[in-house]
């Protein structure tokens, strides 16, 4: 890469980091702009229709888009491949996070349910009219939640259906709610002891859960600083005026290293990944 490519791509960044500034700034400008009637009607849609605009872009497609800008840098058409190829593996990425969030908000939602209940339980509520009274606590179960508190205001199955809520990830803890249920309503024991140990054990296991990926954090930190090494060395090969993307792009000697080097990168992270992910599951 030239010494223009190299400056273009700092005014490009230089660029991309003012206008984040610059949003940050509007951001935390509009409570005093609107308490002094400055902002109009027309910009506060514009702000809004600009806020939709950017959140329908997904992560995944920014692959796309450093592809063609080092395409246009390189003079080659075969970053903007390497990026189309990593469109769907970001897609899977951030489809696998936003799952396990909706998991933990689940689990969430079943531990402010156990102690919901649990509480209405004590003050004196009958099982059925207390599940009713405290499923607002539950809303993060989202339609799984329907189901148990139509079984609990017209008289079905509760433990039925608490079980086959406990079928989506993240919400197992209500086989433990359905256990106590059916305790309580056969044999006649104490629902609300009962559901206050759950919510304790639901709890600890949780805050273990995180306590682990928290230790986990540097080692996950560190396998994608690695990562992004070549990066940091490409940058300061052009700085140096070696020109590494013509070496890589258009030489059959640097088409042969890109590949290998993307071959064993790939590999690399994938391991680190899996064996933080397997100390997780552990």
């Amino acid at each position: 890469m030239s010494a223009t490519g190299v400056a273009a791509a700092a005014c490009a960044g230089g660029a991309a980091w003012l206008m984040a500034a610059t949003g940050r700034g509007l951001r935390r400008a509009r409570p005093v702009l609107a308490g002094a009637g400055e902002v109009t009607a027309g910009d506060a849609a514009w702000r809004r229709a600009m806020a939709r605009a950017t959140g329908r872009v997904r992560h995944e497609w920014w692959a796309l888009a450093g592809g063609a800008v080092v395409a246009l840098l390189g003079e080659s058409v075969v970053p903007l491949v390497l990026g189309a190829a990593g469109v769907p593996l970001i897609r899977r990425v951030r489809r696998a996070r936003e799952a396990r969030l909706e998991g933990e908000r689940r689990a969430a939602a079943v531990i402010a349910l156990c102690g919901a209940l649990a509480g209405e339980v004590r003050a004196g509520r009958q099982p059925g009219e207390a599940l009713r009274v405290a499923g607002a606590a539950g809303a993060g179960l989202g339609a799984a939640r329907a189901g148990v508190l139509a079984a609990a205001r017209f008289g079905g199955d509760v433990p039925g259906a608490l079980e086959e809520a406990a079928r989506e990830p993240g919400a197992q803890g209500l086989l433990g709610l359905a256990a106590c249920w059916r305790v309580a309503v056969d044999r006649g024991a104490g629902l609300a002891a009962g559901l206050e140990r759950l919510e304790g054990a639901l709890r600890a296991e949780r805050d273990q859960r995180a306590d682990l990926r928290a230790q986990l954090a540097g080692a996950r930190s560190t396998a994608v600083m690695l990562a992004g090494l070549p990066v940091l060395g490409l940058l300061m090969g052009s700085a140096l005026g070696a020109a590494p993307l013509r070496v890589l792009l258009h030489t059959g000697a640097g088409l042969g290293c890109l590949a290998a080097g993307g071959v064993l990168e790939g590999a690399g992270v994938w391991w680190a990944l899996r064996v933080v992910r397997g100390a997780e599951e552990r």
